[in-house]
Formats: structure tokens, sequence, C-alpha cells
């Protein structure tokens, strides 16, 4: 199976090293050519239409929709009817017609696959994949989800998966917000955050996101897994979507004002519990 990968920063690049290591036969275009270089053994393309050229499947994890979308109509010259599109970026629900109008246009199997999990799934190959689309791609991506994600749930026709990411990052960006905000108070208040930390761990509030974020926060250890640039993106995509839907998403709105102003006072690609800078800004 010849697999075509367009993007590769933080995800693809972990993303590649697992599709390398299971012998699947790689090529990958990056806009930041380097990015691809980076990753031993790897193929690069100069242009998305070389990587994509004759490759069974092409994976795009890519910032947004309309990175995505740019990236395939510059594939387009090497794009042929039948060909499976694995769609596993976070581009939320509006994007979504314009890459199955691509795929449509193009002969294109598309499958809408978002992935759940940050830089250290990515990096371990347990990421869990959201996937939605044609029964008969399953088999044939196989190989390829397998040698990304722990599992892969398949949960109906395109854009379920879309729509379930959407659910989830609602949570996990509510759960990353109530860190930073708890933690600045506790600096306010000169409470030691290990006694915070000791508190919530010893009762069912706890969990390991909990953990490792608010050790990232009382470290300064700030090295991105998931940044909070991309943070502020995936807010404003759910609240996008919760008012097509007739939803108030008050909490989220708030989460994507506080990613904007840490993003404002320099931590965008700092990793996203660098929001807890906008208590301070």
């Amino acid at each position: 199976m010849t697999v075509a990968l367009l993007g590769t920063g933080i995800m693809g690049a972990a993303m590649a090293r697992n599709l390398l290591a299971a012998d699947l036969d790689l090529r990958a275009w990056n806009r930041t050519r380097a990015k691809a270089e980076a990753v031993d053994g790897l193929k690069v393309a100069d242009t998305p239409a070389e990587a994509a050229e004759g490759a069974d499947v092409i994976i795009t994890m890519l910032n947004d929709g309309a990175a995505v979308r740019q990236a395939m109509e510059q594939a387009a010259p090497g794009l042929r009817d039948g060909q499976i599109w694995a769609q596993m970026s976070t581009v939320g629900l509006a994007s979504l017609d314009g890459l199955v109008e691509i795929a449509d246009r193009h002969g294109l199997v598309f499958v809408d696959a978002p992935v759940q999990g940050s830089r250290q799934p990515a990096e371990q190959g347990r990421l869990i994949v959201l996937a939605s689309g044609p029964d008969g791609a399953r088999e044939p991506l196989r190989p390829v989800f397998d040698a990304v994600g722990k599992e892969t749930l398949w949960l109906g026709p395109a854009g379920a998966g879309s729509r379930l990411k959407l659910v989830t990052n609602t949570w996990a960006l509510t759960l990353i917000s109530g860190i930073g905000e708890a933690l600045a108070l506790a600096k306010a208040l000169d409470v030691d955050p290990r006694a915070f930390r000791d508190v919530v761990g010893a009762g069912p509030m706890n969990s390991a996101m909990l953990q490792q974020k608010a050790a990232a926060i009382v470290d300064g250890d700030f090295a991105p897994t998931f940044t909070v640039t991309n943070a502020e993106k995936d807010t404003r995509l759910i609240g996008e979507a919760g008012l097509s839907a007739g939803v108030r998403m008050d909490v989220i709105e708030a989460a994507r004002e506080r990613f904007r102003r840490a993003a404002l006072a320099g931590h965008g690609e700092e990793d996203m519990a660098a929001g807890y800078f906008a208590s301070f800004s």
C-alpha cells in the first residue's frame, strides 16, 4: 500500500514515523519542507500532487479546513478516480461540504476521520481514530489506522467523526481552561499548587489531563503538544457548530477568549496549558 501524507507538523510527523514503522510505502508533503525532511526515512515530495500521484490512500493532517482544501486543490494533477482520502485534521463542520465536493469532483472515496489525542499519543501510535465514511473503505484503511491509533471507531456516514470530535474537544478545552483558572487563583491567593493537585487527585475530580497540565503549569514547561493557537481555533469551530445547532456554548466562548488573550500575550505557539497566562493579561 502506498500512502501520501499531506502535513507533517506536530501530529503529522509523529504519524509519519508510525506509518513508516508499519512498513507502509509512505511519501509526504509539507508546506515547510524542512519539517518533513526531519522525519528519518521519509520520502519528501515537492508538491501535494507529487505526493498524491499513484497513492492508494491520501491522508490530510493540516491545521484547518482552508489549509486542507488548498492542499487538495494543489494535489489535483496527481489525483485519480478511486483513491481513498482519509481527512484526519480537525476542520469543524462548515468546511466539510467543500471537502466532500473536492472528493466528488475527483472521484475520491472520502473518509472523515479526525483523531483524538495530542503529540504524545501520536508519537506512541495510540490515537483514537473517529472514522466515518463508506463501509468499503474500512478494510483498505485498517493498516493505516492501526499504525497511528490504538482504536478506530467507525461512526457512520462521513461527517459523524467531525461531529464527535467537536463534542470531545468541548470537554478537553473546558477542562484545560478550568485548570488554568484554578492554578491562577491559587497563585493569587498564595495557595500551594501541590495542595490543589493532592486534593483533586484524591477524589473523583481527578484525571490524567489535570495532573499533566497542572504539572506543566507549575513547572513552567509549555513545550507544545497542542498549541494555544490551535486550541483557540478549535473553540471557534465548536462555537460555530453550536450556533448552527441552536446551542449556547457559554463556557467554550469564555475559553476561546482566554486562549485569544494568551496568544496575544505571546503564548500562541506554546502548549495549550499556557492559556493559564490569560488570567494575568
